[in-house]
């Protein structure tokens, strides 16, 4: 009877014991030497010394306003009501183009960089010494879908895989019982273009990001049986049925890799069926911990119009989560805020209210994504762990009705914390309106984001491609620069 490894381990004694220890060992120290990816990336040696291991992307969907978050424009303030004047054409997508309008919510300076944000994002104003902000953001398109697109993948049409795929490709895992890309949805559903926002396209299957809904009480779908004739034994019995003949085919196919990418799947599934609910289990945090992520009374009833206590909630919640996912290995978390086109508004797409919707959204983001950062912080964790607010485009300056603002896809926000980037800086300012950047020639683009956060990760962006359809794919495409000024 053929011995399995550990049996032949055990019986050649303790000198063979000692040898293959020494050799587990020592390919341990290569692989956090010259093989960082640690399991099943494409980059066996990087092309920078890393700063960072981890990407956690926060992503409003719908378009949250700049003006009314985090970039103060004195001159809404003083020129509120009076007729719009652009000095130019403008093309808006609806009928945005009122008066004026200055934010309904107050700004005040914060940190010892004394940057001015707003009241609406109150709980993130301990943390702007440890955020760098990019004013001058501009997209392509004032198209939800398309915007969310570009942002999400480097490309303003589908088919291309998400950012977290390509980090997953490049660098692989660091674990072997969770997948390598996470995405926590609004609990309301998803955003623009669903799933395909974080889809692996051309790259392989397994890069895809795994969608967790930590507050439903199945939170992983297809993970676990959940018919009442399924017993243990039989769920057991049923797998090593499956590995037998997966064994069988994959020998007379031994030149096809997708049964080894299809084995692979299952056995990560396998290991998380024990590793995942732990991960998702939040019922050891500490009182203090649940507090600090708005989750001190989770479960109670809420009223049916938006309310900032239930948006700190669900979006804490998840971002409770991710901090434990991080902590165990898991190298791309996507955490998203605000679900496709509802009504009442559940998104950032505020074009009726501002005041009515940004405020809960806001507030609740800022909970979350503020306990995020400090308990990252106070772990050791926020060093090599990048986090990155990102939306599809901003707002604009003028009215749309009396109290909304239509889309902006001419200048936006990001924001950018941790693992490599200075903290309490402000990079690249708008115009006086928050219309434009200030320096129309000098624009930042998704791609100097992404390429920045790639050599923060070790990677050039311009050498990690794949051959598609006879063109080197990139997620740059043929863009982008690092934006030296924001690296620490």
């Amino acid at each position: 009877m053929p011995l399995s490894r550990r049996e032949l381990l055990a019986q050649t004694g303790h000198g063979f014991g000692a040898l293959a220890l020494a050799a587990l060992l020592q390919g341990e120290l290569s692989a956090s030497v010259t093989d960082p990816t640690g399991t099943g990336g494409v980059l066996k040696v990087l092309h920078y010394p890393p700063k960072a291991k981890r990407v956690v992307q926060l992503f409003m969907a719908g378009a949250a306003s700049h003006l009314d978050l985090w970039d103060h424009k004195p001159a809404l303030d003083k020129h509120h009501g009076e007729p719009s004047d652009f000095g130019e054409h403008v093309e808006a997508f609806q009928n945005g183009l009122g008066p004026w309008m200055k934010s309904p919510f107050q700004f005040a300076p914060a940190g010892e960089c004394g940057k001015a944000i707003s009241d609406a994002v109150e709980p993130l104003r301990d943390c702007v010494d440890d955020m760098a902000f990019i004013h001058n953001l501009v997209g392509k398109t004032g198209v939800h879908s398309q915007a969310t697109y570009l942002q999400a993948t480097g490309f303003d049409r589908p088919g291309f895989p998400g950012m977290g795929a390509w980090v997953s490709y490049a660098l692989g895992s660091l674990n072997e019982n969770l997948p390598t890309f996470v995405v926590l949805p609004d609990h309301r559903g998803f955003a623009s273009n669903g799933p395909k926002n974080w889809a692996s396209a051309f790259l392989p299957a397994h890069t895809q990001g795994t969608t967790v809904f930590p507050q439903r009480d199945n939170p992983i779908e297809d993970l676990l049986p959940r018919a009442d004739f399924v017993t243990q034994d039989s769920h057991r019995d049923g797998l090593n049925l499956l590995a037998s003949l997966n064994r069988g085919h994959k020998e007379q196919r031994s030149g096809d890799s997708r049964l080894d990418a299809r084995i692979r799947s299952y056995e990560l599934a396998a290991k998380m069926q024990l590793s995942a609910p732990e991960a998702l289990d939040i019922s050891g945090e500490p009182q203090h911990i649940l507090k600090m992520y708005g989750l001190e009374n989770a479960g109670r009833e809420y009223p049916a119009e938006i309310n900032p206590a239930e948006e700190a909630e669900y979006f804490g919640r998840k971002c409770l989560i991710a901090r434990r996912l991080l902590e165990r290995g898991v190298r791309f978390i996507q955490i998203w805020s605000g679900n496709d086109n509802s009504f009442p508004r559940r998104n950032w797409d505020s074009h009726e209210d501002i005041a009515r919707d940004h405020k809960p959204l806001a507030l609740g983001m800022a909970v979350g994504t503020a306990a995020l950062l400090k308990d990252l912080k106070q772990r050791g964790l926020l060093d090599d762990t990048i986090v990155l607010w990102t939306t599809e485009f901003g707002r604009m300056p003028s009215t749309q009705g009396s109290k909304g603002r239509d889309h902006n896809p001419y200048v936006f926000t990001n924001w950018l914390a941790g693992g490599g980037f200075k903290g309490g800086i402000s990079y690249g300012p708008s115009d006086q309106w928050g219309y434009k950047p200030l320096d129309r020639d000098n624009p930042t683009q998704v791609y100097d984001i992404h390429a920045t956060i790639l050599r923060l990760l070790g990677i050039d962006h311009e050498r990690l491609t794949v051959r598609h359809d006879g063109v080197d794919r990139r997620l740059t495409d043929v863009h982008g620069h690092v934006i030296e000024d924001i690296l620490a």
